[in-house]
C-alpha cells in the first residue's frame, strides 16, 4: 500500500471516484438508511471547494494502486479568527483496521498542523462509534461538545400547527416582515446579511477553545458562489424591523438535487434586542410552509444542534424535530499528538 497526497484540484477523475468508493462506504456506516452518494456528487463537490478553505488532503492506495482503503483531510480558514485551530478528519475501510494506518496519517496531519502554526486540533465524530472514541482518547482528545443531528419527518409535520405559528406570528410580531430570498443575496443588503450572521456566535460551543466568527462580505459571496456552483439551492427567510429598516433574524434551508429527499435546515439566528416577539418560530414555521408547498421529494429536513442550545431546541422539537444521530467535536493539542504518536509509535486505530 502507498500514501500519497490528495489534491481535488489537481486530481483525475479516475482518483476522485476512488475517494467516491471509500467515502461511500464509510457514509454508509454513519447514514445506513439513506440512500448511496452519487460519484457525480462527489466530482462537482471536491472540484469546487471554497477560496476560504486551505485543504490538504492524502490517499491510502492499496498494493495494486487502483482503490483507496483510507484517507485524512486537514482543514485550516483563511480568515482573522481562530488561526490556532485546524480541524482533521481520518478514515479507514473495515478490512483495513487495526493496522495503524491512521497512526500514520494522523503524523502527517500532525507535521501539516505545525507547518501551518496550528496548536489545536478538532474532529467530528459519531458518539456511538465506540473506535473512534478510543482512538480519539488515547491521543489525549477530549469531547469538547455534545451535539445532535435532529430530524423532522415531513410526513409527520402538523401543519395545523405550523398555520398557527405563522398567523401568530403575523399578529404578535406587527413591527415586522418577512421577506424571501430564492436565489443571490441581494446587494444592497449583503453587508447586513453578513452582520446578522453574527448571531450565530451566540450558540453554545461547550468548553472548545474558538473565537467567534466575523462572517466578513467577501466569504459569504464564497460560500454563495460555492453553492451555486455544486447545485445547491438555498432559501432565506428574513425578518425586517419595518420602522428601522433592519434585519432581524433569519432562517436558511438547503436543498441539494443530489439528494432531493433529504433536506437541510442550517442557521436561524435572531438578534438579541429583537428577541421576544416568536420571530424565531414565525420564521421557522412560514419556511416549513413554503418546503411543504414546493419541495414535494422531500422526505426529512435534519439540522444540527448543540445539545445545551435550549431556546433552539425548544422551537425543534415543537415542531416535530427528533434526535436522530449523536455526534461529538473533539479538541486535542497538536503537541499532544505528537507526543503521544513519539512515545507509542502505534495508537489505536480507527474502526
Amino acid at each position: 500500500m502507498q500514501i500519497r497526497d490528495f489534491d481535488p484540484k489537481s486530481a483525475s477523475d479516475d482518483e476522485i471516484r476512488a475517494i467516491h468508493a471509500l467515502q461511500s462506504r464509510l457514509h454508509a456506516e454513519t447514514w445506513p438508511e439513506d440512500n448511496p452518494l452519487p460519484v457525480a456528487e462527489t466530482l462537482i463537490w471536491m472540484r469546487n471547494m471554497p477560496a476560504m478553505i486551505d485543504f490538504r488532503g492524502w490517499a491510502v492506495w492499496d498494493d495494486a494502486g487502483e482503490s483507496v482503503i483510507a484517507r485524512a483531510d486537514f482543514e485550516t480558514w483563511r480568515t482573522d479568527e481562530n488561526q490556532h485551530l485546524g480541524e482533521f478528519s481520518i478514515g479507514v475501510l473495515p478490512e483495513y483496521r487495526c493496522q495503524g494506518l491512521a497512526a500514520r496519517l494522523l503524523g502527517l496531519i500532525v507535521d501539516e498542523a505545525q507547518a501551518r502554526h496550528r496548536r489545536l486540533l478538532h474532529s467530528w465524530a459519531a458518539a456511538d462509534n465506540t473506535a473512534t472514541t478510543a482512538f480519539l482518547t488515547g491521543l489525549g482528545a477530549r469531547p469538547g461538545l455534545e451535539t445532535h443531528t435532529n430530524q423532522l419527518v415531513i410526513a409527520e409535520v402538523d401543519r395545523r400547527l405550523m398555520r398557527q405559528w405563522v398567523e401568530r406570528g403575523e399578529a404578535k410580531a406587527q413591527a415586522f416582515r418577512l421577506e424571501l430570498i430564492d436565489g443571490p443575496y441581494p446587494e444592497a443588503d449583503i453587508q447586513a446579511i453578513s452582520d446578522l450572521f453574527r448571531v450565530m456566535n451566540d450558540a453554545p460551543r461547550g468548553s472548545l477553545d474558538v473565537e467567534d466568527e466575523e462572517f466578513k462580505v467577501e466569504h459569504v459571496r464564497q460560500w454563495e458562489a460555492t453553492m451555486a456552483t455544486r447545485g445547491l439551492v438555498r432559501w432565506r427567510m428574513q425578518a425586517r424591523h419595518i420602522e428601522s429598516g433592519e434585519l432581524a433574524g433569519f432562517t436558511e434551508v438547503v436543498w441539494n438535487p443530489y439528494r432531493p429527499d433529504i433536506l437541510q435546515q442550517w442557521g436561524t439566528g435572531v438578534k438579541p434586542k429583537f428577541r421576544g416577539h416568536g420571530l424565531g418560530r414565525w420564521l421557522k414555521a412560514a419556511m416549513l410552509e413554503k418546503v411543504l408547498r414546493e419541495r414535494p421529494s422531500v422526505r426529512v429536513i435534519r439540522t444540527g444542534n448543540a445539545d445545551t442550545n435550549g431556546p433552539m431546541l425548544r422551537i425543534n422539537y415543537d415542531m416535530g424535530f427528533k434526535p436522530y444521530k449523536a455526534f461529538q467535536v473533539w479538541e486535542v493539542e497538536t503537541e499532544q499528538v505528537a507526543r503521544t504518536l513519539a512515545e507509542k509509535q502505534a495508537v489505536p486505530v480507527l474502526a
